[in-house]
């Protein structure tokens, strides 16, 4: 089955299922696509106002941080987050959370402010942005107390019967159950869906051509962004004038605007100009050349018929959590002794295979798989060692395992409406949940099959 040439740009060279897509578009109005946060005592931030629980034990007796809920509406969460440290007059480096959630969506999810008072949280008044306080907890909410997240999609302008969008959706899921769940590709979101350069632009950094990085970041135009966006674009990477590109970017790209501003002063300093960003942002642009690099190893064991739900010798394994998560620091590789071990394992719940995230301290698998990913990184031109950035040094990517499936729970089709006009689409609305760090789309692209993602809301 065909693979739009944008999933390949990603790393994402094939499907996990053979059943036929439903087509359709996601994202057509917020609304439909809706994030709610699972923690790992189990309580869920609620979208709907009035649902709050008191999570992680959470008690009104003053501690050094204050848990809320914050719920958006077609919000970025660095943005948002950026916009409520500067109504309560803090840095936002003390406001902690679990996750990044989408941004064009509705999404309910924790966060943490240090030393934050519970009058001044539920004072925050931003459009579509609701802070709700919930009680005072001992530490700074990271992604160690996540489960993962529920999501409730709608999928609409589907052009079939409703009949075969059930038989479709069925037997997709059927395929990734006896898999084991979805492959864990990293989704679109985590390269930017408009612009999707974000692990282009950590490569050049890995590489330490901080010029390229910087040009790719700023100069690079999208067909699928805003015209005005595209157009700045374009003129800066014909001009290279920072004054003049820093005058006529729209304000909507701030970040840009922001190493902009300081490239007019410093033209030549492209890591004075990186640091002008949020540190969580630069942060991402070398994580994103990592799941990259990750989705790459995933596709090629697909393509090579090696499954998922079975460890070869020299794979990666980790330990599974009661919880269904998985252990990534528990990794070990599989030798021929204790492949049949291992392997009762994984057919029980307890281990999953790995594949590395390339950095300074993981080493790449052994057998069939470390092959192929050494000739994937001679290809890219990139070592490991690479990823120890001496001039950004917050920014060295260390390295780590990820499983290469991950379970999909509770799933349902919620209810598949047949429209009654002349065009005789279908609306279909489902729900399920996803361990923490992997991606809703990368379910949806199985059971839709887009030909085109981004026009499909992806």
């Amino acid at each position: 089955m065909r693979v739009p040439e944008i999933d390949r740009a990603l790393g994402i060279e094939v499907y996990a299922t053979s059943a036929l897509g439903i087509g359709g578009v996601i994202r057509s109005i917020v609304e439909d696509f809706a994030v709610e946060e699972v923690l790992v005592d189990g309580s869920r931030a609620r979208i709907e106002h009035g649902m709050e629980s008191h999570a992680l034990g959470a008690s009104l007796d003053r501690q050094g941080f204050l848990l809320c809920v914050l719920v958006k509406r077609d919000w970025d969460t660095f943005l948002a987050l950026k916009n409520i440290a500067r109504q309560l007059g803090v840095s936002p480096e003390r406001i902690g959370i679990a996750g990044i959630k989408d941004a064009k969506a509705v999404t309910a999810q924790h966060i943490t402010i240090e030393r934050g008072a519970m009058e001044a949280a539920a004072g925050i008044s931003i459009k579509d942005v609701e802070v709700r306080p919930v009680g005072y907890f001992r530490d700074k909410l990271s992604p160690y107390y996540t489960l993962g997240n529920s999501f409730r999609i709608v999928i609409r302008a589907v052009k079939l019967k409703a009949a075969t969008v059930a038989r479709r959706v069925a037997a997709a899921m059927r395929e990734l159950e006896v898999a084991g769940g979805i492959p864990n590709f990293f989704g679109h979101q985590r390269f930017g869906t408009a612009r999707p350069i974000t692990h282009v632009v950590g490569k050049a950094l890995v590489k330490g051509d901080f010029e390229e990085a910087a040009m790719r970041f700023l100069a690079e135009p999208s067909c699928y962004e805003h015209p005005a966006s595209r157009l700045a674009r374009s003129e800066l990477q014909a001009t290279g004038d920072f004054k003049r590109a820093f005058e006529g970017f729209p304000k909507q790209l701030r970040y840009e605007r922001l190493m902009l501003g300081y490239l007019v002063e410093n033209p030549r300093d492209f890591v004075g100009a990186f640091k002008r960003l949020p540190v969580k942002l630069q942060v991402l642009f070398v994580q994103a050349y990592q799941s990259y690099l990750f989705n790459r190893f995933l596709s090629e064991r697909l393509l090579s018929g090696l499954a998922l739900d079975r460890a070869e010798i020299g794979d990666y394994v980790v330990q599974v959590e009661r919880s269904g998560l998985p252990v990534v620091k528990t990794g070990k590789t599989v030798d021929a002794a204790a492949v049949g071990e291992v392997n009762a394992a994984i057919k029980a719940g307890k281990m999953r295979v790995a594949l590395p995230l390339v950095g300074v301290k993981q080493r790449f698998s052994q057998g069939v798989m470390g092959e192929k990913q050494r000739r994937i990184l001679e290809a890219e031109g990139v070592k490991a060692e690479n990823f120890k950035i001496d001039a950004l040094p917050e920014l060295s990517g260390r390295g780590e395992l990820r499983a290469v499936v991950a379970p999909v729970r509770n799933f349902r089709i919620l209810d598949i409406v047949q429209a009654t006009d002349k065009s005789r689409e279908c609306r279909v609305a489902v729900d399920f949940m996803l361990l923490r760090g992997s991606y809703a789309t990368v379910l949806l692209r199985e059971l839709m099959k887009p030909r085109e993602p981004v026009k499909a809301g992806f």
